[in-house]
């Protein structure tokens, strides 16, 4: 394998017509992918789709669908499906020999109109611990997705003093934070995960600069997310390519370097 994309949805319906072709697109472009859960179907979805495929996956609960609050996006889930979280499932899932990861799970703040605001973070705050609990005691690392909720994200993995395995505690993915989140999050023992935004937006030159070879990974959110010159287009793993070649450029790398280290990275990181 050339390039290990992080976290895709290859399970997602936005693959239905032509799943198939996609991933072999992959495999001719030596892109391995690992594909995240997002709630139980999801996950139950991601470990068939890795087993039948010799892929990964991860199980997790995302904080954009408790009950509370459940956001649906039809490219994910063709009807809005409601699962009121258990931590109980994720560790039914996460047994599985494909899970590589707990995850995605983590803080969302940016959708919370409508909503008892108050009540949702609260509720998010909770779903998250009990899923690093999970993370914790499967020795298994996490896969976070923070949006517009970086110190609260930071207080919480600050408090939880977590030591999930030696060589890591997750990854923060699609990172869109600050150099000064980047650094604290490095401190407390993860690796970020970039992905097709930086082809076009460089607000976060800053943080990928400062992140370290060694804790660097890359990703594609496939299907969301299309890096230049595919924007606009549904995203797929083979894109990560173009990733990888803005950051080596920004990185100031060779392409071949960057993908033996990030890809050395995610084989370290989730034992692939």
């Amino acid at each position: 394998m050339k390039l290990i994309d992080t976290h895709a949805h290859m399970q997602f319906p936005a693959y239905d017509a032509d799943r198939a072709a996609v991933l072999q697109r992959a495999r001719d472009a030596g892109v391995a992918m690992i594909n995240v859960g997002t709630q139980y179907s999801t996950s139950q979805a991601a470990i068939e789709l890795a087993t039948r495929e010799g892929l990964w996956a991860t199980a997790g609960f995302h904080p954009g669908h408790l009950a509370i609050q459940s956001h649906h996006d039809a490219q994910e889930l063709r009807e809005p499906n409601q699962e009121e979280f258990s931590a109980a499932r994720i560790r039914e899932l996460a047994a599985h020999g494909r899970i590589v990861a707990i995850g995605e799970c983590g803080l969302d703040y940016y959708r919370l109109s409508g909503v008892d605001v108050a009540a949702v973070k609260q509720r998010q705050r909770e779903v998250f611990g009990e899923q690093i609990a999970v993370a914790r005691d499967m020795k298994k690392p996490l896969v976070i997705h923070c949006r517009q909720a970086f110190a609260d994200l930071i207080a919480i993995l600050n408090d939880a003093r977590l030591a999930i395995t030696p060589q890591g505690n997750g990854v923060i993915h699609f990172f869109s934070g600050t150099a000064d989140d980047a650094k604290a999050l490095l401190d407390l023992g993860f690796f970020l995960g970039f992905g097709g935004v930086v082809t076009f937006a460089r607000e976060y030159d800053e943080a990928l600069r400062f992140t370290p070879h060694g804790r660097l990974l890359l990703e594609t959110d496939a299907p969301y997310v299309a890096p230049v010159p595919h924007r606009g287009k549904r995203n797929e793993p083979t894109f990560i390519i173009e990733t990888a070649k803005k950051i080596a450029e920004l990185r100031d790398m060779e392409f071949e370097e960057l993908a033996a280290r990030t890809t050395a990275n995610a084989k370290m990181l989730f034992g692939l």
